[in-house]
C-alpha cells in the first residue's frame, strides 16, 4: 500500500510538473508575438496569482455551490461521532462537517490543510450507508485532508482557468489589432490568434484531461489511506459498490467540484470516460481488495 501511495504522489508531481511547462511555453508564445519579453514574466505571474486566489477562496465556493450546511453534533451524531473518531485516530484536528440535502448519495472534503477541513456528506449518502461503509467513505475523506489533495487539485483548477482567461485576452488582442491597417499589427493580429487557440486547446482539452489525470490517481490514494485508517477496507469497497449501484447526478452538480467528490456527481454511470475526474468503482474496488490481504 505505501509504494501505491508514493507512485501516487510521484505521479501527481510529474503531471503538475508537465502542466506547469505548457503555461512557461504558452507565455513565452504571448512574449513573443507582443515583441516584449517581460510580459512572459508577468503572464506566469498572473497565472500563479490567479491560482493562489483559488486557493485561498476554494473552500467557501465550493460550500456554497453543493448547497452544503454545516452541522453541529446534536443535530446528526452518527455522522458526527465516526468523523470525531477518526479524526482522533489520525491525531487530526476535527473537522467542520457539513450536509447537503440531496437523495443522491456522495460526499466531499475540502480545506487547504488539516486545520482548515470541511468534510460534507448527502443526505442520500447517511440513508443507504451502513456504519462500517460511513465510516469507509468518511475516511476516504479524511484522507483527501491528511494527504493535502485539495490543496493540489485547487491549484492544477486554477492554472487551467488562468489560462482560459489569457487565451480570450489573446484573441481580443487580435481582434483589435486586426481594425487596424498596418501591417505589423496585422502581422502581431495573427500571431495572438494562434496563441489564443494554443491557449484555448490547453484550456479546453488538455487542461481537464490533466486535471482529470491528477484527480484519478488521487482518488486511488485516499481510498488507501481511508483503508489504513479504518484497517477494514472491506467497508470502503462495499461503500463503492452501493454508490456504484445507486448513484445518480446531484441536484446541484457543477462540473467544476466535480473532482472533490468521492463519486462523479454529475454521470456516475460514465467513469470510463476520459475526461472523468474518476477511476472506474470497480477498479477502486479490486485495489482495496488486495489491500485487504496486506493487513
Amino acid at each position: 500500500m505505501y509504494s501505491a501511495i508514493a507512485a501516487n504522489k510521484r505521479n501527481t508531481v510529474i503531471i503538475i510538473t508537465l502542466f506547469v511547462a505548457l503555461i512557461g511555453g504558452l507565455a513565452w508564445l504571448f512574449g513573443e508575438a507582443s515583441g516584449n519579453g517581460s510580459s512572459a514574466i508577468l503572464i506566469i505571474l498572473f497565472a500563479g496569482g490567479y491560482a493562489l486566489f483559488q486557493y485561498y477562496a476554494a473552500s467557501s465556493i465550493a460550500l456554497s455551490m453543493s448547497g452544503a450546511h454545516q452541522i453541529q453534533k446534536r443535530d446528526n451524531p452518527r455522522l458526527w461521532n465516526i468523523v470525531e473518531n477518526l479524526a482522533i485516530s489520525q491525531g487530526m484536528p476535527m473537522p467542520k462537517v457539513y450536509i447537503i440535502n440531496d437523495p443522491a448519495p456522495n460526499a466531499f472534503a475540502t480545506g487547504r490543510n488539516p486545520e482548515k477541513a470541511v468534510v460534507a456528506a448527502t443526505t442520500g449518502l447517511l440513508e443507504i450507508m451502513d456504519d462500517n461503509e460511513l465510516e469507509g467513505v468518511m475516511a476516504h475523506e479524511l484522507g483527501h485532508v491528511k494527504n493535502y489533495d485539495i490543496r493540489v487539485s485547487m491549484i492544477v483548477f486554477g492554472l487551467i482557468s488562468a489560462i482560459g482567461i489569457l487565451a480570450d485576452f489573446a484573441i481580443r488582442m487580435a481582434w483589435y489589432s486586426g481594425m487596424s491597417r498596418n501591417r505589423d499589427s496585422g502581422q502581431l493580429g495573427m500571431i495572438l490568434i494562434l496563441v489564443g487557440v494554443v491557449g484555448w486547446i490547453i484550456a479546453a482539452l488538455i487542461g481537464p484531461l490533466v486535471s482529470a489525470a491528477v484527480s484519478r490517481q488521487r482518488e486511488y490514494l485516499a481510498d488507501a489511506s481511508g483503508a489504513e485508517m479504518t484497517r477494514y477496507p472491506d467497508g470502503l469497497a462495499s461503500a463503492l459498490k452501493k454508490l456504484g449501484d445507486y448513484g445518480r447526478p446531484m441536484q446541484r452538480a457543477n462540473s467544476a467540484m466535480a473532482h472533490m467528490y468521492i463519486n462523479d456527481p454529475i454521470k456516475p454511470g460514465l467513469v470510463e470516460r476520459a475526461f472523468s475526474t474518476h477511476p472506474p468503482i470497480p477498479k477502486r474496488i479490486e485495489r482495496l481488495k488486495k489491500i485487504g490481504t496486506s493487513f
